[in-house]
Parts: C-alpha cells; sequence; structure tokens
C-alpha cells in the first residue's frame, strides 16, 4: 500500500511560532505582525499565516484592528491584576487535588535543574518553556482537563504580559519552584498551595510596581497610532 507522505499543518506550524515569540519575549506589547513578515519567516504562504493570527486574537494574545493588522496585546493594569489573582486561583487549585506520584516528583525536580541551567547561560526563551512546564506538569496532575485548558491560556496571557519584568521575577523562579515541590513531597498540599499563592503574587506584584512607575495605564488593548513594526523576516 502506497503511504503518502505526511502534509505539515502549516497553520498550525505558523500558530505555534508566533506563540513562541509572543511568550519569550521576542515580541512585545503593542508591536505590530504582519502577515507577510511572519509567512516570510516561515517560508510558507499569507492564507495559513492569517489563519494562525486569528486563532492567537481569540485566545486573546493579540489585536487584529481593521485597517491598521494584528498587534501584539497590551494589559492594562486591571486586566494584569486579574489574571494573576484567576491564576492563583486555578494554581493553588491543581497543587491541592494533584496525583502527586514519583514520577511528578522526578519531573518537577528534573524541570527546576533546568530552569536552574537556563537562567545560568542567560537562555530566555529556555527559561520561559520551563517555567510553562513546571505550572503544565501540575495542572496536567490534577486530572481535570478544563482546568488545564483554562490554565494554559491564563498562563500564556500572565507569561506575554511580564516580558518588562523578566528580569525581577527569573531568578526567583527556581527558588519558588522548588519550595512547592518540597511541599508536596512532604505531602503537605496546604503549604504547596501556599507556596503556589507567594510565586504568583511575586510575579504579579513586580509587574504591577513597574506598570504603576512607568504610568501604563492603556485605555484599551490596541496599541498607539504610529507603533513600530516589528519584522520577523530575520532570526532573532
Amino acid at each position: 500500500m502506497l503511504r503518502l507522505p505526511r502534509v505539515p499543518n502549516l497553520t498550525e506550524m505558523a500558530y505555534l511560532s508566533v506563540r513562541k515569540y509572543l511568550l519569550d519575549g521576542s515580541l512585545t506589547e503593542g508591536e505590530r505582525l504582519t502577515e507577510e513578515s511572519v509567512a516570510t519567516r516561515l517560508g510558507i504562504s499569507k492564507s495559513p499565516v492569517r489563519e494562525a493570527l486569528n486563532r492567537l486574537e481569540t485566545e486573546g494574545l493579540i489585536v487584529i484592528s481593521p485597517r491598521r493588522g494584528a498587534f501584539v496585546r497590551r494589559f492594562t493594569l486591571e486586566e494584569t491584576r486579574d489574571l494573576y489573582n484567576v491564576r492563583e486561583v486555578l494554581e493553588t487549585y491543581a497543587v491541592r487535588v494533584a496525583d502527586v506520584s514519583p514520577r511528578l516528583i522526578d519531573e518537577l525536580e528534573q524541570s527546576i535543574e533546568r530552569t536552574r541551567e537556563h537562567l545560568r547561560n542567560g537562555d530566555k526563551p529556555g527559561h520561559v518553556d520551563e517555567d510553562v512546564r513546571f505550572h503544565s506538569l501540575l495542572a496536567a496532575s490534577s486530572g481535570n482537563g478544563e482546568l488545564k485548558a483554562m490554565l494554559e491560556n491564563v498562563q500564556h496571557k500572565s507569561l506575554l504580559s511580564r516580558s518588562k519584568t523578566f528580569h525581577l521575577s527569573a531568578p526567583a523562579t527556581p527558588a519558588g519552584h522548588a519550595k512547592i515541590l518540597e511541599a508536596l513531597r512532604r505531602g503537605d498540599r496546604t503549604a504547596a498551595a501556599e507556596a503556589m499563592s507567594e510565586h504568583i503574587f511575586f510575579t504579579r506584584d513586580a509587574l504591577l510596581t513597574v506598570m504603576e512607575q512607568e504610568g501604563e495605564e492603556p485605555t484599551s488593548t490596541e496599541p498607539p497610532e504610529g507603533q513600530g513594526e516589528l519584522s520577523l523576516a530575520a532570526d532573532a
């Protein structure tokens, strides 16, 4: 039987690529995304890029403005506060109901060590990926698919909003994760939930402080007129 070669899902590839740029800080709040620049960077046509951008808008990571195009979403103070407060509720629940198996403990330990390594090497994309992985492991261990899906979306938005304070919160990430892990290892879910809450609110408070100091309180999620465009045609 003749087997046809696997055809890549170009829309999915474009979606995952742009989402990665958003979450690792390669794209920052208010920057413009054009179908042409993304298509050129990925070596594909504009059609799958358009579909990918529409999906990212649905997820709340970009804003598509009529006659102006697509822009990385800018979060207000209130939106940022809401994101982290919702995330705290979801993640503390996740650690309270997690199936804490030896395998999970081992995976969390490895994740923390990789996070430390990324920090030592100054690898921001690697650090972001591992941060997401740690929290995703806990969400998945809850056995609640709806919780996992909700948390993934909220986490992605919070990662996008925190890009400007990454240098403040990143060094504390391994210690915060280790505190959660040690509580779970002891079987103390209350302490694990408290450690998770402290970990999330540390980042929230650092971000809100910076936003307040910079006077950043946009009245909408759309960028101001004249916002610069970021080209993805060249490697970062």
